[in-house]
């Protein structure tokens, strides 16, 4: 990431979305947009899949097929009602026909120029140097193109590579847990990412084993129409510690690019994650996620979770307490502007006794944006003794934007301990009077505002990164005034 900027240099350089340029598109243009069997087995075949991996695709497009789209948010509303699954390119391999992600470099000088420079632009080199991330992965289009790790977790016996090479040199360990936390069937997104996923990271902490600083993976679009559909496992065995990093962009076009990532995390007896996403997509990206945690005794699993980009986010970071006292937090922040709706929030099932869980959401709208906050919490009979509290807070920036709560609590047991609360705000006037007093302008004084609001949870972010987010809202907060 960059070095910090002050207030003044950030209003000085005020553009627009700051990762919109494009390389020439090599890679995608004579891929044909649409979804059909054939393609499935077409991803297949160029990775060199298992026969058990195609048989799972399979039956993934098959229940992609069969499923309904989901009855809530930008589905119900019509806001995706001229979505079209058959206007995505579902596969463009950035480094040429049959090169999948496990044969990625861990040289950035072996690297196409073009790919190279959009990672050197972005700041991920200059990170791994300064040695602010324990390992890196890069996805460019359908593929990982390159990953790193450093070499003594690698001694410690830390996995940190693509998915494809996962399933490949950790079949028994892989094939275990793929799909173990996001079923096949469970919803119509996640049975598509099922069928054509590409890319993503396959990660594995041994039993006892604390990674010490973030593992970062970064996700960038080029091609205009691309379906990106990387898959992400976790595994983090008994004791064991590790923060996990991710980072998307995309060049603006005028026709839409849909993202639908599946995020499957498991937490074993006494061992801790966080997973912490800055998801910055350009505005003509659907971004619809599947993400989940299994929580298992005594483990604790943190999602920090900003959402600024995007057209439409559908995205429900969900834990699920397996073992008494497991812990789980959630921590969101969504940024809605013009013509963009996130719809966005988390999901706590409490199986066990003495379960714990939190969920902190943080929204502003501005600009005619919406924002959503969607959540589940449920209890079920047996888990007593647990606790669990829901903080939503919205900000409104102007009288044309919109901002809407859609808890859902179901508790079956009755020693449970259980907060909701939800407030919603528009930019006091006298602090912006105070601010303007001392000489700030209007634009800068509602930043100032803005960043104070979402400060508690930006502060959970690494500094790098708390800066970056720092800098993006000043960006977002462009033309808000008036």
């Amino acid at each position: 990431m960059e070095s910090a900027l002050t207030d003044e240099q950030i209003i000085s350089t005020l553009d627009e979305y700051r990762y919109d340029w494009k390389d020439e598109d090599v890679a995608g243009r004579s891929v044909k947009r649409g979804l059909n069997e054939t393609v499935v087995r077409r991803i297949s075949a160029s990775k060199k899949e298992p026969e058990w991996m195609l048989k799972r695709r399979l039956r993934g497009y098959e229940l992609f097929r069969s499923a309904k789209d989901p009855d809530f948010g930008p589905f119900a509303d019509k806001t995706l009602a001229d979505f079209d699954y058959n206007n995505f390119k579902y596969y463009v391999a950035p480094l040429g026909d049959g090169i999948s992600g496990s044969d990625s470099t861990s040289s950035w000088e072996d690297l196409p120029e073009n790919i190279r420079s959009t990672y050197e632009r972005l700041g991920i080199p200059d990170a791994e140097k300064k040695r602010l991330v324990a390992g890196v992965a890069a996805q460019y289009e359908s593929e990982v193109v390159y990953k790193s790790i450093r070499e003594d977790l690698a001694k410690q016996g830390v996995v940190f590579v693509d998915t494809e090479t996962g399933m490949r040199d950790h079949e028994e360990l892989f094939r275990e847990h793929f799909g173990s936390v996001v079923p096949d069937d469970d919803n119509k997104l996640a049975s598509l990412n099922l069928a054509v996923w590409s890319g993503g990271s396959f990660v594995y902490i041994p039993r006892g084993v604390k990674v010490e600083i973030p593992l970062q993976a970064y996700f960038r679009m080029n091609t205009q129409n691309l379906g990106q559909f990387e898959r992400t496992l976790i595994i983090a065995d008994e004791d064991s510690d590790v923060h996990y990093i991710e980072g998307c962009t995309a060049p603006i076009y005028s026709e839409n690019s849909l993202h639908s990532g599946v995020v499957e995390i498991v937490v074993k007896k006494n061992a801790k994650v966080r997973y912490s996403t800055i998801q910055n997509w350009s505005t003509n990206v659907f971004n619809l996620v599947t993400q989940r945690a299994l929580v298992h005794e005594g483990a604790r699993m943190e999602w920090v979770d900003a959402n600024i980009g995007s057209r439409v986010t559908c995205k429900y970071p969900a834990c699920v307490l397996l073992g008494e006292c497991a812990c789980a937090e959630t921590l969101s922040i969504a940024l809605a502007g013009s013509e963009q709706m996130q719809d966005s929030g988390a999901k706590m099932i409490h199986l066990a006794p003495d379960t714990h869980s939190s969920i902190v959401s943080k929204s502003v709208s501005r600009n005619g944006g919406r924002t959503s906050y969607r959540g589940l919490v449920k209890v079920k009979k047996g888990a007593s003794g647990s606790s669990s509290t829901v903080v939503c807070d919205a900000l409104l920036v102007d009288n044309v934007s919109r901002t809407d709560t859609y808890p859902h609590n179901v508790v079956e047991e009755e020693d449970v301990l259980q907060g909701h609360e939800a407030t919603v705000s528009k930019i006091n006037d006298d602090q912006l009077f105070y601010l303007m007093s001392r000489g700030i302008n209007e634009q800068e004084a509602m930043a100032m505002i803005v960043r104070g609001f979402i400060e508690p949870i930006a502060k959970e972010l690494p500094m790098e990164y708390a800066l970056e987010l720092n800098r993006l809202i000043m960006l977002q907060m462009e033309n808000s005034v008036g």
